[in-house]
């Protein structure tokens, strides 16, 4: 609002507007997330990244239901239970943090705090106690109309918590909790954010920029961009594990370790589309390090260059990323192609070494040796790779359980086993070894 615009405005409040104006939540809450849904919930889950307002939402959704009209009248609840991972953390955060309820209450109505009864007690008589979600047990006996838990995502003892809560809420017309916690991927969070009657709203960090210390997105961006940290730390995502994965996150968050040196071979590992529609075609680029024998070698995914591309586009794209990167040789697919495959890339390049590779086996039976490489920690990569990482952690024992084909793990598959499992098969029988896969 200009300048003119804002001094009217402010000036034609009253007195008492002027002084309400920093108290009134409905007027500066982020919309979309920190503000109730409406319907008939009983439980309100926000998942929602670091710093994008959870804790301001919670306590002023505690102010809501306890406040009345005027200081002195009863709100819609009366009892109500404040849960956080451990006594300290609910009364740090929950109730004396810079976002707590505390902090958030206009002076008027600001609740007194109890400390030998851990509680706290408004002008109108209404109490929130606090409660350790490591002890269950603590909230055996007392009944409630209302709650709010806080990071329920690290709670330990999350279902035996919650179970004891559900039978105290008990006072009341329609008691409700609210639940905000960054989605760290637990079985219970997530079968609370499927249960009948509840309801979930989102946030990322970015939602609440305007409130974050200058430089801070940037900084924690630059560093987890595109990582499991970053989807679920910041951008508020479930990150899960699908069932029977070959790789797992926490399989690929071991990778992003510095690299160790200058690689002695690097491959540019091709899975061609032979359509003119443009199908993703699988480009990777991975080095490997030749110290001692081939089961102690190392390797580095170096590149993701795949894209959407006829075979004319893809075929000028793999031979420069060769050039690019300085690779030793191309290896390429040619179950779908055939020699064609070959012939395109030295139609265009004679320079180009590229050795043609067919597969005889299901993808997940020629990733299973590369996995193991992972699970060894002999694959780092040398960046954040989402779309790959993806596609990896969505390849199974079964088979790919994810979108389209995996034609980006195809490509690092071909690298790794040309760079590190033919050798090593090779070393073991001392000489060439017969290469089906």
């Amino acid at each position: 609002m200009p300048k003119g615009e804002l001094a009217a405005f402010l000036n034609g409040l009253s007195p008492n507007a002027l002084l309400s104006l920093p108290w009134l939540f409905e007027h500066w809450a982020i919309e979309g997330h920190q503000l109730p849904p409406e319907g008939d919930w009983t439980t309100w889950v926000i998942l929602g990244g670091r710093g994008a307002g959870k804790t301001r939402a919670g306590s002023e959704w505690i102010r809501a239901m306890v406040e009345g009209g005027k200081p002195g009248d009863p709100g819609r609840m009366s009892r109500v239970a404040l849960v956080g991972d451990t006594i300290d953390d609910a009364r740090e955060v929950m109730v004396f943090g810079p976002s707590g309820i505390l902090a958030c209450s206009p002076p008027d109505r600001r609740p007194d705090w109890q400390a030998s009864r851990k509680r706290l007690v408004w002008p109108n008589g209404a109490v929130a106690q606090v409660f350790s979600a490591s002890n269950p047990e603590s909230l055996r006996g007392p009944q409630f109309d209302g709650a709010w838990c806080d990071e329920v995502g690290k709670w330990k003892k999350a279902e035996s918590t919650w179970d004891m809560l559900q039978l105290g809420l008990r006072l009341g017309e329609q008691p409700r909790a609210l639940v905000t916690t960054t989605p760290k991927t637990t079985a219970f969070l997530q079968s609370l954010v499927a249960a009948k009657g509840t309801v979930l709203t989102r946030a990322s960090t970015a939602a609440n920029r305007m409130h974050l210390a200058k430089g801070f997105l940037e900084t924690v961006l630059g560093r987890f961009a595109g990582s499991r940290v970053e989807r679920q730390e910041l951008d508020g995502e479930f990150v899960t594990d699908v069932d029977g994965a070959l790789w797992t996150w926490d399989m690929i968050e071991a990778t992003r370790v510095p690299s160790e040196g200058e690689s002695d071979r690097i491959i540019v590992a091709v899975d061609p589309s032979m359509t003119k529609d443009g199908d993703i075609c699988g480009i990777v680029v991975v080095g490997v390090r030749q110290q001692g024998t081939p089961h102690h070698w190392t390797a580095e995914v170096i590149a993701d260059h795949s894209l959407p591309a006829s075979p004319r586009d893809w075929v000028d794209r793999a031979i420069a990323v060769y050039h690019e990167y300085g690779a030793d040789r191309m290896v390429a697919e040619v179950n779908q192609g055939g020699d064609m495959v070959a012939t395109m890339v030295r139609g265009t390049d004679p320079s180009v070494r590229i050795a043609s590779v067919r597969a005889t086996k299901a993808k997940s039976v020629r990733a299973e040796p590369v996995a193991l490489l992972y699970e060894q920690g002999r694959v780092r990569h040398r960046h954040v790779f989402r779309a790959l990482e993806d596609q990896m952690t969505a390849m199974t024992v079964k088979g790919f359980r994810g979108k389209g084909s995996p034609d980006r793990v195809d490509a690092l598959v071909w690298a790794l086993t040309e760079l590190i499992v033919w050798p090593a098969h090779e070393w073991r029988a001392g000489g060439p070894a017969i290469r089906a896969l």
